[in-house]
């Protein structure tokens, strides 16, 4: 299971985003911190490692689309997906 790495000790996953930060899919790294969300600005499909550190793979993500899903990776493997923002 991945450890929620928040920005700091005042910080939770529930309520709005109060950063956000561009993503560059990777199959070897994890983001900086759990993402409460994904913004995706090109259509494709999306590849990500969730909180609980399940794999998954939505397909046919709409341009424009944001997912409130807790995210800790988004893989380049199985990702065709482009400008996609991670909300913290």
């Amino acid at each position: 299971m991945a450890t929620a790495r928040l920005r700091d000790p005042g910080f939770s996953l529930s309520g709005s985003s109060g950063t956000a930060a561009a993503v560059t899919p990777n199959d070897s790294a994890d983001l900086a911190y759990i993402a409460r969300g994904l913004y995706v600005g090109g259509a494709g499909t999306l590849k990500v490692t969730l909180e609980d550190g399940t794999n998954l793979t939505f397909g046919a993500v709409t341009a424009g689309s944001l997912l409130p899903i807790r995210v800790s990776r988004v893989w380049s493997t199985g990702t065709s997906a482009t400008n996609i923002v991670a909300l913290f």
